[in-house]
């Protein structure tokens, strides 16, 4: 009698664990395309595609509400690896849209994304607005790069002077390692470049003095 029940309770168990793969595949394959389309959003909002950015992110908003409601049903499920990436990328590509739109950040509550994602996700917004500078170098637009150059050292210099969450968030101090060395290569190519376009914008001077002397000089003869 015994043996029965014991069978049919560790079938239940398997048909719980089977069950709870099952949810687990479907929301690895749901983070591997909500991370898609973040990413997605991020090379639409470099091409200043930022309406398609917005539905990429809409669509990876409604592949978060799914997980949600899978970690109701199945509250043990442990989600780590590409569900954090997911969310880091989320959080990213959220932020990045925001400060090229609106010049504003967004709280993590507001995206519903959780606080230790949110950080590591704006950590790598600088590597964003280095590209978003190159951009603006390559089309001669000095003033538009020192001001991504600027966003980039507020977003390192707040990130730093966290303290505790600094040295709590793992993951974090390597990203910002790694912003640091951006932002000295980015403040170097601004420098040479407004250096340049203010030695440009001078020499464009004196040749319009330089011509200007000349007709006066031909007036008076």
């Amino acid at each position: 009698m015994s043996g029965v029940l014991l069978k049919s309770i560790l079938d239940k168990i398997q048909k719980e664990l089977v069950k709870r793969e099952e949810v687990w595949e479907g929301i690895k394959r749901d983070m591997r395309r909500a991370t898609r389309l973040s990413k997605q959003a991020i090379l639409f909002a470099h091409q200043e595609r930022n309406d398609e950015a917005r539905k990429s992110l809409q669509k990876a908003k409604e592949l978060f509400s799914k997980l949600r409601e899978a970690s109701k049903e199945h509250p043990n499920l442990v989600y780590t690896g590409m569900v954090d990436s997911a969310f880091q990328e989320y959080a990213e590509a959220q932020t990045f849209l925001s400060l090229i739109e609106e010049d504003q950040f967004i709280d993590p509550e507001e995206l519903d994304v959780p606080s230790i994602s949110y950080v590591l996700g704006l950590a790598d917004v600088v590597g964003e607005f280095r590209r978003r500078t190159l951009d603006a170098l390559r089309r001669g637009d000095v003033e538009m790069a020192e001001n991504c150059l600027q966003t980039m050292e507020h977003i390192y210099r707040e990130l730093t002077d966290m303290e505790e969450g600094y040295l709590l968030v793992s993951g974090l101090r390597r990203k910002c390692d790694v912003a640091r060395r951006i932002i000295e290569s980015t403040r170097g190519d601004v420098t040479i470049e407004a250096r340049r376009s203010t030695l440009e914008h001078s020499i464009n001077e004196l040749e319009k003095t330089m011509r200007r002397r000349e007709k006066v000089g031909k007036t008076e003869s």
